[in-house]
């Protein structure tokens, strides 16, 4: 019986019309006033001098301007500040060319009609020269992912030579691009936050991590020495880096839990504005308490927060753990990707392929852009969706999917075994940890000469029981599976290999690959690619509507070929009416 708050049939198919600007990162508390602002305002929020400097010194010529969606509007303004600032700083080539001349006395040939001078036309083609290298910017208006991560894809559409992103920002390593991060400048009440820290650490020697977000992070330092004025001793503020895998994500830590990480337990974190939820699920257990301090603002601009909040993440890694154990007996997993940047993500992607199949587990492979319900909702076969992402678009967390998603952090713990399964309350959002150390492939002698293995496998498969498992056997040997949520009977949660012949691997011959598709007797499709299709099973018994044409009976000889079907008129005639055979008839 399931709970009263679980869907019990799939959503709709499409996107609501409520839904359709509706963007998978949620904006920041501190929204940015729509008021008009100053050319003042400009180089400070969005650090244009800093932002020049670091053009000028890369040489890069097609720049890239990624804004959010909340700071669209100042996106053309901050475009044209740019690009003058850059027109202002190539060197000018209008000055005039001074090219020496002797005296003529005698002239030879008058010069064409359409021929200019020569001083006039070296002007021209300094002109184009400086038109050619001077550079371009563009303004990516929409994001391919999150707004969290650099859109690599809109990029290169425009051949960029670099990528300029602004607000907030995972911080994840790209693939392919350079990235200049400006993180823009938040107003922020430190009077407000003094007496907030005060309030919240009464004891002066409490080891406290003070930490701000991306876009408040300009503060921090100012802060630090108020916060030292009063007197604390032990307040460490942490630089940025790009490291999601760091002990505190995206930040250095003290020198002390560099040569030991168990000390960072015995720190607390003073945070600046909510952080996203992956942050806090992933300190939760490395820290000793979290305290934040809202950012929230009143329509003036006035910060509304006076003290700071404790955190409490128990409820969600109870919530998580509940669709880690979910997704025990699931048989067909799905991994969407949610990004196309993130440096190493497809190298992930296998690993998580790896590890579903090691398991005896199928999975299908998705890339559907923005994540949300009514998308994947269309692929009624996959149980469970395992997510490819960012550090921070990997957590989907909405009671809205009918399906669980989860982190691959998350499937590590799924495709355990009942007895290996340990839940300590520790979660980790970033995936860098998860792969594999590169292993030099080692010839096994005892698997035949010419075939190489990777030996240290983070989930081995053994090779001699991949395909060599019998498919009428199987159900009957292996052990009852039972479902610990519901008590249920699970009759199988893995996907049955295709019986071997003459000792072949997966079902062929002497371990030659095939791509020949096995058909019933009705020509239902039940192996694709000596590999049990699960859709295709699914598709046959669950599905009513089966793709066109599904209605037709396709007649095959005896050879095995398809045989045809015969030619037919079909209608004519235009949209407001067609023609067929009846109507004809009847005239």
């Amino acid at each position: 019986m399931t709970g009263s708050g679980s869907l019990q049939a799939a959503p709709v198919l499409f996107t609501p019309d409520t839904h359709i600007f509706e963007t998978p990162t949620p904006l920041s508390s501190n929204t940015m006033s729509r008021t008009r602002r100053t050319n003042e305002q400009l180089f400070q929020i969005y650090e244009i001098d800093r932002t020049l400097r670091e053009i000028q010194s890369g040489k890069w010529k097609r720049i890239a301007l990624q804004f959010p969606d909340q700071m669209l509007p100042d996106a053309p303004r901050v475009f044209e500040i740019l690009q003058e600032r850059l027109r202002e700083s190539m060197p000018s080539p209008l000055k005039p060319v001074e090219i020496p001349t002797a005296p003529q006395e005698k002239e030879i040939s008058a010069p064409a009609e359409d021929e200019k001078p020569i001083d006039v036309r070296l002007k021209e083609l300094n002109l184009k020269a400086s038109l050619d290298t001077m550079p371009r910017l563009y303004i990516l208006g929409d994001t391919s992912y999150g707004a969290c991560c650099v859109d690599e894809i809109a990029a290169e559409h425009v051949d960029a030579d670099v990528v300029v992103h602004y607000g907030r920002a995972c911080l994840s390593p790209t693939a392919r691009l350079p990235v200049i991060h400006v993180f823009t400048h938040q107003p922020l009440a430190l009077e407000a936050v003094l007496s907030a820290f005060g309030e919240t650490y009464p004891d002066y020697v409490e080891k406290v991590i003070l930490m701000a977000d991306v876009t408040y992070s300009s503060h921090v330092e100012e802060l630090k020495a108020m916060i030292r004025g009063l007197g604390y001793e032990n307040v460490f503020v942490p630089r940025i880096l790009s490291s999601p895998s760091s002990p505190i994500p995206n930040r250095t830590v003290p020198l002390e839990v560099e040569q030991d990480a168990s000390i960072l337990s015995q720190w607390r974190l003073f945070h600046i504005s909510e952080p996203p939820q992956s942050l806090l699920l992933t300190l939760s257990s490395r820290l000793s308490a979290i305290h934040i301090f809202p950012t929230t603002s009143d329509s003036s601009g006035k910060q509304l927060a006076s003290s700071s909040l404790v955190t409490n993440t128990t409820l969600s890694l109870r919530r998580r753990y509940a669709l880690v154990t979910k997704l025990t007996t699931v048989s067909i997993f799905g991994i969407l990707i949610n990004t196309l940047s993130v440096k190493n993500y497809m190298h992930l992607v296998s690993h998580v392929q790896t590890a579903i199949r090691a398991a005896g587990k199928k999975s299908y492979t998705f890339v559907v852009g923005k994540v949300n319900a009514a998308k994947i909702a269309n692929f009624s076969e996959i149980d469970g969706w395992v997510v490819i992402g960012c550090w921070e678009s990997s957590l989907v967390e909405n009671s809205e999917f009918w399906k669980p998603v989860i982190t691959p952090f998350e499937l590590e713990l799924v495709l355990k075994g009942d007895r290996e399964r340990v839940w300590t309350g520790t979660w980790r959002g970033d995936w860098e940890g998860l792969l594999p150390e590169e292993k030099t492939p080692n010839v096994r002698n005892n698997k035949g000469a010419g075939r190489e293995d990777v030996t240290d496998a983070p989930y081995p498969i053994d090779e001699d029981d991949v395909g060599s498992r019998d498919m009428d056997s199987e159900p009957e040997s292996a052990p009852p599976e039972f479902d610990f949520r519901t008590g249920r009977y699970v009759a199988s949660s893995q996907i049955l290999e295709p019986k071997q012949t003459n000792g072949g691997r997966n079902g062929t011959v002497d371990g030659a690959c095939t791509n020949a598709v096995a058909r019933r007797a009705k020509g239902d499709v039940a192996i694709i690619g000596t590999e049990i299709s699960p859709a295709a099973e699914f598709l046959r018994e669950r599905r009513t509507w089966k793709g066109l044409g599904s209605d037709f009976v396709i007649a095959y000889d005896e050879s095995g070929n398809e045989a045809g079907a015969v030619i037919e008129e079909g209608r004519s005639g235009i949209a407001r009416g067609y023609e067929d055979k009846t109507t004809s008839m009847k005239r």
